[in-house]
């Protein structure tokens, strides 16, 4: 299983809720026990709290046994007037976030990442979240994260996004070796599925899919009507209700068929799990281990919103 898993590295930083240091290790060390080698992490993910958690974890096992991929485009700085839960994150570091994808920033970012990790390099870079500054990730971000790999300081480079148009643009234009796309192949959002994953197969970009469950609607439509990061509209709400009725005529929670529906395409490499504690590891590994019937399959295929 941990060939196609990979452990997200928001959760266990406080998104959304404040979770300890014991308990993020506890949940780290539920990953590792149940197989997980693949870790992905940013510096915006608790304001570097997530690499340093990270870090500490995998301080005592060998180099050679896991991969990691962190991100760029977002500095950070001490900042005593953080406020708590800003951008999502609680129980974070007094740190604010300031968008740079220049050349000098990128590397900076690298460097102070690695510290964080206590890494001398990592298996994946990804520019994170360039949206509103494309020219600048294309003409700077990019070729120094290529420098980056000719020097040994990564393997792999690539982009973490949420929106399919922006990927598109990079797959097309850049010399790239990953796709990280988040909420954009699910059973609700199909917008990946079109041009992205087709063009990322034909040049061989390695597609990783993350926020398999859009921000928790598909995980329980009753209760975490979140989609997108935001309040789900009634008819997002409504179609996963629908989907859920669905899953329960086959006996298969709603939320394993979202986490495996993304393995099911050619293009796809891995699932993002954005699991933050023991408990959400657990249930996410024992979905992924249910077994579920072309039939269902064949149900949901035109339930998709996107």
């Amino acid at each position: 299983m941990d060939s196609v898993v990979v452990l997200g590295g928001a959760g266990y930083a406080g998104l959304y809720r404040a979770v300890n240091d014991d308990a993020a290790t506890e949940a780290l060390a539920t990953a590792w026990d149940n197989g997980i080698r693949a870790f992905d992490t940013a510096p915006h993910y608790g304001g570097g709290l997530s690499e340093e958690r990270l870090g500490r974890f995998l301080r005592t096992r060998g180099r050679a046994e896991f991969t990691v991929s962190t991100k760029v485009g977002r500095l950070l700085y001490d900042d005593p007037d953080a406020q708590e839960g800003a951008e999502g994150f609680y129980g974070a570091p007094k740190r604010s976030r300031r968008r740079d994808y220049s050349a000098a920033g990128v590397r900076r970012s690298v460097e102070e990442s690695l510290a964080r990790l206590s890494l001398d390099r990592v298996d994946q870079l990804l520019v994170h979240d360039p949206e509103d500054h494309m020219a600048q990730a294309l003409s700077e971000a990019l070729p120094e994260l290529a420098r980056m790999r000719d020097e040994g300081l990564t393997t792999g480079i690539g982009l973490g996004v949420n929106h399919v148009e922006v990927a598109l643009r990079f797959v097309r234009e850049a010399p790239i070796d990953h796709v990280l796309i988040a909420g954009r192949y699910s059973l609700l959002d199909r917008r990946a599925e079109a041009e992205l994953l087709p063009e990322c197969a034909r040049r061989g970009v390695r597609v990783l899919v993350a926020g398999v469950l859009n921000s928790g609607v598909l995980a329980d439509p009753m209760r975490q009507g979140t989609f997108d990061y935001v309040a789900a509209e009634p008819r997002v709400i409504d179609r996963a209700r629908a989907m859920e009725k669905i899953c329960a005529a086959y006996d298969v929670p709603l939320r394993a068929a979202a986490m495996q529906f993304p393995l099911r395409h050619p293009a796809v490499d891995a699932v993002v799990l954005g699991s933050g504690t023991r408990a959400e590891i657990l249930d996410s590994l024992a979905m992924l281990d249910v077994t579920v019937p072309e039939g269902l399959w064949a149900d949901l295929e035109s339930g998709a919103l996107w």
